[in-house]
């Protein structure tokens, strides 16, 4: 019996003709990468389309979006939406999982303490560059945004709101929230599913012995949502039209007018670290450069159209493990807890040239000490975005901790959705680097599936399993 992609054909019964006996005509097959490059280019044209259509008139003075923009709309957002259905207990049952398999893998700690090592020392790096290219082109002085549009934020990060948040308020990591209509909504904080999954794993560890069974239901259950995953991932290129058609429709490139140097600032920047570092880190470890971003690009891409690390989660866990080699008892712990705490675009480039950007628009000098402050907080407090949609959290936490106006933050929101999406690809593909560096690093990285040919699948095909 052979296995792929979880798919079993059994042999053929004696007596019967083999599928595979004799000479076949191949039948034509789309690979899945290209079904996704399809669905991008097709997602830009109806995007296209769909605003030339213009809005369908205005309820309550907002413009009320046509028949297209609300299909591509309701396509995307049911697409992330059952991700992040899949995010809770995947990260849950995944890392209790590799914590309890850890007692397997030499140097645990060690593995642990690179990991956080090299998630600071590339946010550090990035946040460098920000800076650098801030003070370069002179984004505050060149833009010609009005300072009208400058108004603070409903909502604001800061060190308490992060510090308490990590504690988890029970145990699935599960909020509610009260909406203006009286509505409740439910949603959930990654990273205090990651402290409760790690506190769980290591009760596991402790208890020995009698804690087998509670493991073995976490393998076959993680299992269970490794395979639904799979059925959700499949649908990305029919997603990737809904989610980059409905951003082209809602956001257009009109805002980028006033903005123009600061966008192009943030995605230089963007690029100096997608294109630059990374491909750099992966030369000084021996790590072919095309290969990692052939195997990381689906995460990539859905990275980018989502906007969402969390809700790209699974697959670039998926991703790391089946195309770049990184041992799944180290990967499903290292990269739910870079979702929540790599994000070089959103946590390190962009709240530092924002801070930068909102200084000179109000005419504030920075000095060193803010500048080391910018860093500080692009390091530590990373994880205060816990993996959401937009940087505004980390923005504001900047600013606050810099004493900068939050006002600045309103002249950014026109053009945030447009950033957002390099933001979150960056930050998705330093998830992916940092656990394969470490991995290469401690010498458990299988190098023979990260040189593995590509198949344009979502992630490397299983070897075929004995019956």
């Amino acid at each position: 019996m052979s296995r792929i992609f979880g798919a079993t054909r059994a042999p053929a019964s004696p007596g019967t003709s083999s599928p595979d006996a004799g000479p076949r005509r191949r039948r034509f097959r789309v690979s899945f990468g290209t079904q996704v490059l399809i669905g991008l280019v097709v997602g830009v044209l109806l995007g296209v389309v769909a605003r030339a259509m213009g809005p369908d008139g205005t309820v309550d003075g907002v413009a009320d979006p046509n028949w297209l923009t609300q299909t591509l709309e309701t396509v995307g957002s049911i697409f992330v939406t059952l991700l992040k259905t899949v995010v809770p207990p995947l990260v849950f049952l995944a890392i209790v999982a590799s914590v309890a398999n850890l007692r397997e893998v030499s140097g645990a700690a060690r593995l642990a303490w690179q990991t956080l090592l090299w998630f600071a020392i590339t946010a550090l790096v990035a946040v460098g560059i920000g800076m650098v290219l801030g003070l370069v082109t002179q984004p505050g002085n060149n833009a010609s945004v009005s300072e009208s549009a400058a108004t603070a934020p409903e909502s604001s990060g800061s060190w308490l709101d992060f510090l308490t948040g990590i504690i988890p308020a029970n145990m699935l990591g599960i909020e509610g929230s009260l909406g203006d209509d009286n509505t409740v909504a439910f949603g959930f904080n990654v990273l205090q599913i990651l402290v409760m999954a790690i506190v769980v794993g290591i009760a596991t560890l402790k208890v020995g012995e009698a804690a087998e069974p509670f493991l073995t239901f976490v393998r076959s259950f993680l299992a269970v949502v490794q395979k639904v995953l799979w059925w959700v991932i499949r649908l990305a290129p029919i997603a990737t039209v809904g989610l980059l058609g409905n951003a082209v429709a809602s956001y257009g490139w009109d805002a980028l007018g006033s903005l123009g140097t600061f966008a192009i600032t943030i995605y230089v920047g963007l690029a100096l670290v997608l294109f630059g570092v990374y491909p750099t880190l992966l030369r000084l470890h021996g790590l072919s450069i095309k290969q990692f971003f052939t195997g990381a690009w689906p995460a990539i891409q859905l990275g980018f159209v989502s906007r969402s690390s969390i809700g790209s989660l699974p697959v670039t866990q998926s991703v790391t493990e089946r195309n770049l080699g990184v041992p799944r008892e180290y990967a499903s712990f290292a990269v739910p807890l870079g979702a929540t705490t790599k994000m070089d675009g959103c946590a390190s480039i962009y709240p530092a040239v924002s801070a930068i950007f909102v200084a000179q628009f109000f005419g504030i000098d920075l000095g060193i000490t803010d500048y080391l402050l910018i860093a500080f907080v692009s390091v530590i407090g990373s994880a205060a975005t816990a993996g959401v949609t937009g940087a505004v959290v980390m923005l504001t936490l900047t600013l606050s901790t810099l004493g900068l106006p939050l006002e600045g933050v309103g002249l950014l929101l026109a053009i945030d959705p447009i950033l957002d999406m390099g933001r979150t690809a960056t930050n998705v593909a330093g998830q992916a680097l940092v656990p394969t560096i470490v991995a290469k690093r401690e010498k458990i990285l299988d190098q023979g599936v990260y040189d593995a040919p590509r198949t344009g699948e979502a992630w490397r095909e299983e070897e075929p399993v004995a019956a």
